[in-house]
């Protein structure tokens, strides 16, 4: 049972008590991210990323748990640090665009691992955009070139312009190369940055959107092995950010862009499976984009190098989006409670509590 109102909005609303959850809904969310500012959203949500990616050895991790069918796949992403536990249900349908319905859509749930209850529950459709793009700028400030000023976006959709806004707010790209099969999708694109500070040209080809472009975005949906990138496009120096293959029997590169570049990753054995190196031998050489962070290992060592983000969503990027969620809700009361956990007087007595209801009835 959810309650009638949303909070208000003061200088600092108090949490809800143990017996209740917060609850962010899409509305909520929306306000959450304009009131705190779209590219300072992505800016703080990225360091809780690199935090979190930092101490990458204290986490629970596995492969998401995917339930496919021929229209799409439906995924559980679990993960904890032994404090919190945090858990996203996703799916993934590129007909839905067909219907009018999104391609992508997800909820979460984070979680106290000492008492086991849930501490907030939210949409996570806007958030997981917002992180997939964080995730993407972040890993890039540490593989592109350093003077990296331009980006395409091969594919249009709904992630491009959450990609186009992170990279400019943690890489400082300012020059961007549009191109979709559906030129409607990159004028919607175009129109939604528009005051944003880019400049902006719409290509009518793949091949044209790379041309003088430091950095390429792959970020389409099609939910099979497609060549979105071949060898030829792809020259010194460049770095790829490889979003839109994330299952298997999903790719957007020819493996020969593979052989050429520094592939990176965030969890091996899960991007085997998912990623743009399904198509590689099972020892074909990664490194850990964690490791990087942390130090343990090169990033990029020259500035003709070309390196390959093989980026396809790990849970604990998830899990710093919730958690960097639940603490801003005490500064903006953007949630609702949510009547979620029994809370009887005497903890054993739950069959009572449901008389005791029944006899207000």
């Amino acid at each position: 049972m959810t309650t009638a109102t949303t909070l208000a909005t003061p200088a600092m609303t108090p949490l809800p008590k143990l017996n209740v959850v917060p609850f962010v809904s899409v509305d909520d969310m929306m306000k959450l991210v304009l009131r705190v500012g779209v590219e300072r959203f992505l800016t703080e949500l990225a360091a809780v990323i690199e935090e979190d990616f930092r101490r990458w050895e204290m986490f629970e991790k596995c492969p998401r748990i995917p339930s496919h069918s021929e229209e799409g796949v439906i995924e559980l992403m679990p993960t904890s640090d032994g404090t919190l536990y945090g858990f996203k249900y996703v799916n993934g349908h590129p007909k839905n665009m067909r219907e009018g319905r999104q391609t992508v859509t997800a909820f979460g749930v984070l979680a106290d691992v000492g008492n086991g209850y849930p501490m907030l529950l939210s949409e996570m459709t806007i958030l997981t955009a917002l992180r997939t793009a964080a995730t993407s700028a972040l890993v890039a400030k540490y593989l592109a070139r350093p003077d990296a000023r331009t980006m395409a976006i091969i594919g249009n959709g709904a992630q491009s312009e959450f990609q186009a806004i992170a990279f400019k707010a943690i890489c400082g790209i300012d020059r961007l190369r549009l191109f979709d099969i559906d030129r409607d999708a990159s004028e919607k694109c175009r129109r939604n940055l528009k005051g944003h500070g880019f400049e902006i040209t719409i290509c009518a080809s793949a091949e044209e959107a790379v041309e003088g472009a430091d950095i390429i975005t792959t970020v389409t949906a099609d939910k099979q092995c497609a060549t979105i990138l071949t060898d030829n496009m792809v020259g010194p120096g460049v770095h790829i950010n490889a979003v839109g293959g994330d299952c298997p029997g999903k790719t957007e590169l020819h493996r020969d862009i593979l052989q050429r570049s520094d592939v990176f990753v965030e969890y091996p054995p899960q991007t085997r499976i998912e990623g743009e190196i399904q198509q590689m031998p099972a020892d074909f050489p990664v490194r850990e984009v964690w490791q990087v962070m942390a130090g343990r290992a090169p990033g990029r060592r020259s500035p003709g190098d070309i390196t390959l983000f093989d980026s396809v969503g790990f849970a604990i990027e998830d899990f710093s989006a919730l958690r960097y969620v639940r603490d801003k809700l005490a500064e903006t009361g953007l949630f609702t409670e949510l009547d979620l956990l029994a809370d009887p007087d005497e903890p054993r007595d739950l069959y009572g509590m449901l008389l005791r209801c029944k006899a207000k009835l």
